[in-house]
């Protein structure tokens, strides 16, 4: 064990494992940005394709030299996975609840950004995929098991506690933990454009688990539509257009600052 450890920690503190970690928070911003822009279409009746991480892997395919950067966002959201995962086994803290908590926090941060690699992986080997009908079919999945009903519902507030989660950081700017801010302008700068794009994708995310919740409640899977779906809905309720340029731009500040954060991370 104390061998697997040092193994970990070893590969943890690689300059090479820290180099791609931030080349993975880069390319999460790149994907973001697009997502942004996505929902900005939608807002002005200009945009097409899913508002999600799908769409935005869908337009970098299509783009000049598209492939290669596909690669590049494999390759980098995987090492920051992996060094996420590492990290989490490898924090150490006195009280135990709180390396739980950490652990279980991290593993599930490092499991998000290796899915999303795969999901890229996939389209830099020429398939495609649709986030939205891959989480209807999930859910439907979980709704066909014995308490799935259940699960799918604690799924659903689990992903919008998370969204609350994204909230409270930016709102009370925690989220400058994890870089190290530049005195003058260009902090200040930075720090507004964290704000609001974690405040952004706190709120997609909370939509996104109502939507799973309710699909759960409803036991209609095809309510579960992850974020294309959680943006869209927007546009169905009042101003619901004004609040998608909203979001679209908090979440283009969220990729704004996730490519921050591949600069002055504290790793």
């Amino acid at each position: 064990m104390p061998d697997a450890k040092a193994a970990a920690r070893t590969v943890s503190n690689s300059p090479v494992l820290r180099g791609l970690a931030r080349l993975g928070f880069a390319v999460n911003g790149l994907l973001h940005i697009l997502i942004g822009l996505i929902a900005i279409g939608l807002a002005v009746g200009t945009g097409g394709g899913e508002a999600d991480q799908s769409g935005a892997l869908t337009q970098l395919a299509s783009a000049p030299g598209g492939v290669f950067v596909l690669w590049v966002v494999v390759v980098g959201l995987a090492a920051l996975g992996l060094w996420l995962i590492l990290g989490a086994f490898l924090f150490r803290a006195t009280d135990p609840k709180k390396r739980v908590s950490h652990i279980v926090k991290e593993v599930a941060k490092g499991v998000v950004y290796l899915a999303v690699g795969g999901t890229a992986l996939t389209f830099a080997q020429g398939g495609s995929s649709n986030s939205a009908s891959s989480t209807s079919q999930a859910s439907a999945g979980l709704l066909a098991t014995p308490g799935g009903q259940i699960l799918a519902v604690v799924i659903g507030i689990a992903i919008a506690a998370i969204g609350v989660y994204f909230v409270v950081k930016g709102a009370t700017k925690k989220f400058t933990d994890d870089i190290s801010v530049p005195s003058g302008t260009a902090g200040t700068a930075i720090v507004f454009v964290g704000v609001l794009g974690y405040v952004a994708k706190g709120i997609v995310l909370v939509l996104v688990g109502v939507l799973f919740a309710v699909a759960a409640f409803a036991v209609d899977p095809g309510r579960a539509t992850g974020l294309d779906g959680a943006l869209r809905s927007l546009a169905t309720v009042p101003l619901g257009m004004a609040l998608l340029w909203i979001v679209g731009a908090g979440l283009i500040a969220y990729g704004v600052y996730s490519g921050v954060r591949a600069l002055r991370a504290r790793l």
